[in-house]
């Protein structure tokens, strides 16, 4: 594992940041390594105002997307509103649906089949919309690639809006609007939203042509909030400002669908880690084990009774899905090693029998295992499906795109990706890749990064700190917790292991020489750690705070990341 210390901002910096907003160094170096620099960004940081997001109207083609919607409701067309089956694509597709259900009945959801029609949007698609007399397609989180789609729904006599944030290609789908803030001539001035945020901000459109206030729209942010946690996209700036909003309304009035699943769950206050970890998964487990519509019929439900056994059902697939990644990493695991394959660049696994709805938590799974950019395939019809995953710091969509040549199509961001070619050209593309990613990668992203925010002692950790990093959150990409680095520590003996299979570290920690503090410490999956730190030795350690609640009584203690033995680089 790498350590890396972050730069120390510049002093004069962190000295009118502190003075400005009378916190002490450490604070205010966080603060600006965060990008916040003046008492007015700080203001916009700890207290998210809805009125801080910018005007939709901004975006490229809204005031199209606008004015066609408004058509189809003033003649009563039928609307299909299309979306991906991943965890943003259905939340997306619930937003939009029931929105416009506020103003039409003549609204329907399609959400494609995974194994029949793979990924975006699809010629069934386009087909069920004529078939079913459709005449506008609201397609949200896919479509910025479907230019031939788009052409043959237009022969069709079908209109589509697309509302997408993955990057676009070479040419742009001839759509009657395209949203999406990565297209280069879009002046949108935040261009990280996911899909269901861009389509949050075409709803927004529409509710101020209607004389509605953003107040209006707070109970659409649960559902923004699970698809930002959920698609990894960065929380600064307007994502954090739904994240942050979206949390409250899932932790006091959420819709009837989320309500079912956290009854499910039994916890009584959800953070963005809990929406990545627990609720995410629940809602993506349809698509990839039966199909993403069971997920829309949850976000939709209105009745309690019914929204419940939805959620039953879901948290069955859910336990599939665990079985099936389960299985299939240990399949992929044992592949690499009968290959050889252990100090490649790159993994690249395939087995035609694999679960396609589970091969992208594999590639994560793999990805931890020996950290490289990794490619998990499965037969999808008469072609191969893959998810590819990436390293920190490594642009995998670029490394696909060199090697296009043996790709029949491919889509996604810098770390994640999903693609199909032809059986008869796996072996070229698999060494092509290999060849890229040798080539192109820097070594040292081979290796796993901690970055490491500030180096402290002991005792600067107190309740004021921990009051202040705590509206740091909502946490994720672009605004991680605040991780420390602290040397010159000695466990005072209680190091054990702890858990069912014993594989957790339990410390309590001191300094070795003046700093006396002590802090409980755990390290989740650090047993083998146990030896090093039960030598007397200092040891240095990297970590976050946390807070422990045990019999009533609140504690902070270190949550670790890693430990090395003092001087050992």
């Amino acid at each position: 594992m790498r350590w890396t210390l972050k730069p120390k901002p510049e002093a004069h910096k962190v000295e009118a940041l502190k003075e400005a907003l009378q916190v002490n160094t450490l604070v205010a170096s966080l603060l600006i390594q965060r990008g916040i620099e003046s008492y007015e960004e700080a203001k916009q940081f700890f207290r998210p105002s809805l009125d801080d997001l910018h005007d939709p109207y901004l975006m490229k083609d809204m005031t199209l997307a606008v004015e066609r919607i408004k058509s189809a409701l003033a003649l009563k067309e039928n609307i299909l509103v299309y979306g991906d089956y991943d965890v943003d694509g259905t939340t997306a597709v619930a937003l939009m649906s029931s929105y416009l259900r506020t103003r039409t009945a003549s609204v329907a959801t399609y959400i494609p089949d995974r194994y029949k029609e793979g990924y975006g949007i699809s010629f069934e698609g386009i087909d069920f919309a004529c078939d079913n007399d459709f005449s506008l397609v609201i397609a949200l989180d896919c479509g910025i690639k479907a230019v031939d789609k788009i052409k043959y729904a237009k022969e069709r006599g079908i209109d589509f809006i697309i509302c997408d944030h993955h990057r676009p290609g070479e040419h742009i789908p001839e759509a009657i609007a395209v949203l999406d803030p990565k297209q280069k001539d879009c002046k949108y001035p935040y261009k990280e939203l996911c899909g269901c945020g861009v389509g949050f901000k075409l709803v927004q459109a529409l509710a101020e042509k209607e004389g509605k206030s953003m107040e209006d729209l707070i109970p659409y942010l649960d559902l923004v909030a699970i698809a930002i946690g959920a698609d990894m996209v960065p929380i600064t700036g307007e994502n954090r400002i739904m994240a942050y909003f979206g949390l409250q309304v899932i932790n006091s009035l959420p819709r009837v669908g989320i309500q079912a699943l956290i009854a499910q769950i039994k916890k009584s206050e959800l953070t963005i880690t809990d929406v990545v970890f627990i609720i995410a998964p629940r809602i993506n487990a349809a698509g990839r084990m039966k199909h993403g519509d069971h997920a829309v019929a949850l976000l939709t439900e209105t009745n309690y009774d019914l929204a419940a056994q939805y959620a039953a059902e879901i948290e069955r697939f859910n336990l599939d899905r665990r079985d099936t990644d389960k299985q299939i990493t240990e399949e992929a695991l044992t592949q690499i090693e009968v290959l050889k394959e252990q100090s490649r660049y790159t993994t690249v696994v395939y087995n035609e029998s694999w679960h396609k709805g589970v091969i992208g938590i594999v590639a994560s799974r793999l990805t931890e295992t020996y950290y490289r950019p990794t490619l998990v395939f499965t037969k999808s019809g008469d072609k191969l499906a893959a998810s590819a995953r990436s390293v920190s710091g490594f642009d995998v969509y670029n490394a696909l795109e060199a090697c296009s040549d043996y790709i029949e199509q491919f889509g996604g961001h810098k770390y994640a990706a999903g693609l199909t070619l032809r059986e008869e050209n796996y072996e070229a593309f698999k060494q092509t890749f290999e060849d890229v990613v040798s080539r192109t990668i820097n070594k040292h992203l081979l290796m796993p990064e901690i970055k490491i925010d500030a180096k402290i002692q002991l005792k600067e950790i107190d309740a004021k700190l921990w009051r202040i990093i705590k509206q740091f959150a909502p946490f994720g990409p672009g605004n991680m917790t605040p991780i420390f680095m602290t040397d010159d520590l000695i466990d005072t003996g209680y190091g054990r292991c702890v858990g069912d299979d014993k594989t957790h570290l339990r410390l309590t920690v001191t300094g070795a020489n003046t700093d006396n503090h002590k802090f409980v410490a755990i390290g989740f999956g650090m047993g083998d750690k146990l030896e090093m730190v039960s030598t007397g030795q200092p040891f240095s350690t990297v970590y976050s705070i946390d807070e422990n609640e045990w019999q009533g009584h609140i504690s902070l203690q270190l949550k670790l990341r890693d430990i090395k033995a003092q001087n050992n680089g």
